[in-house]
Formats: structure tokens, sequence, C-alpha cells
């Protein structure tokens, strides 16, 4: 049975970085992010629920993810009807993840991790930081997003300390060593945990 970690982060902390951290030490990775975007693909099982639900979502076969932003802009309670779709999908997608791994630690990337309760279903919870100002100028240099839809986004997450208070690490991404440092040192940790 894996060791099963909740990693999780707002915006612009470090969290994909951190993900893909945990994988260089050899734990197995599920990005929900990632899980999305394959339900959105062509083919995707999330497409047809979505088509039924907001026609103008689906573009050559696939959900746009622009035109969803079209959409919520005009009518944000539609964020309600469209996570009803999604979520049990991505939930299903998971727990496929899970059975199939062999992996000693299973890192579950969940940005929206406590938000949502999903914590509650983990072995050990993992936050990412960094300080305020420096999480903005990694978004705004994606050069993805304007100011208001980066304040929006941080809107509907929950505030950093509230997030480090709940968990059981914290990872400050200030540099790549010092990040993989601790990484290092949660997976050792963990270990000798599972060890005892």
């Amino acid at each position: 049975m894996s060791f099963v970690i909740g990693l999780t982060g707002s915006i612009g902390m470090g969290k994909s970085a951190t993900a893909k951290l945990f994988a260089e030490e050899g734990c197995a990775v599920w990005d929900a992010d990632a899980a999305v975007h394959r339900l959105y693909n062509v083919g995707g099982a999330a497409v047809e629920p979505m088509r039924a639900a907001f026609p103008e979502a689906v573009i050559d076969g696939a959900v746009s993810r622009d035109a969803l932003k079209e959409i919520l802009r005009a009518r944000p309670d539609a964020l309600r009807d469209i996570e009803q779709i999604v979520h049990p999908l991505v939930a299903q997608d998971r727990a496929h993840f899970l059975q199939s791994s062999e992996a000693e630690i299973v890192v579950l990337d969940i940005p929206l991790l406590f938000e949502t309760g999903a914590d509650r279903a983990m072995d050990a919870t993992v936050c990412v930081t960094i300080d305020p100002q420096t999480q903005r100028t990694r978004v705004m240099a994606r050069g993805q997003m304007s100011e208001q839809d980066f304040q929006t986004i941080l809107s509907k997450q929950m505030p950093d300390a509230e997030k480090r208070e709940k968990a059981d690490y914290v990872v400050v991404t200030d540099s790549v060593d010092h990040a993989r440092a601790q990484v290092q040192a949660i997976i050792r940790k963990i270990q000798e945990g599972r060890d005892a």
C-alpha cells in the first residue's frame, strides 16, 4: 500500500516544480491539472457532458479553456455546474492512478486540496510556499494572465498562511536546491516512520 501525500500551494508558489522534485526522488506523481487536460482533450470523458451543458465550450471536439473563461466571465454561477461535471471525473482519474501505482510514496498534486476537503483522504499533506512578492513576480512572468485574473484566482484559494498551518510539511521554494533538500527530508521522515 502506497503512502499518499497531498501536495498543494497557491498559484505561483512552485508546486509543479516541487512535484517534479518528488518524482526525481522516485515518488509516483499525479497532477490534477494534467488530469483535467486529459478529460478536456478530444475523446476525453468530460467532452460530451460539457457539450450537453455548455455547447459553446466544445471546439473541434475538445473543451476549450478559453471558451470556459468567457462563459464564466458572463455567468460566474456556471462554475458550480462545471465543477459538478469535472470533479467526479477527476476523482475517478485519481482513484485509477492510486490503484495502478506500485510506488512506495505517491504524491497527488491538488491545487485546491484543503478547499475541497481532499486532504482528509491523505496520509500526509505538503504545502509549498514563497513570499507574496516572489509569487506575484512568478505568475506575471508567465505572461498568461492579467493582474485582475491573478487576483481572482487568489480570491478563490485559501490564504497561504492558512494552508501552511493545516499542512503536515511546508516546502519553501526560494531555490531549487533548498526545495530539493526539504523534499528529501520529508521522504526520509516518511520512510523512517514506515520502517518503525
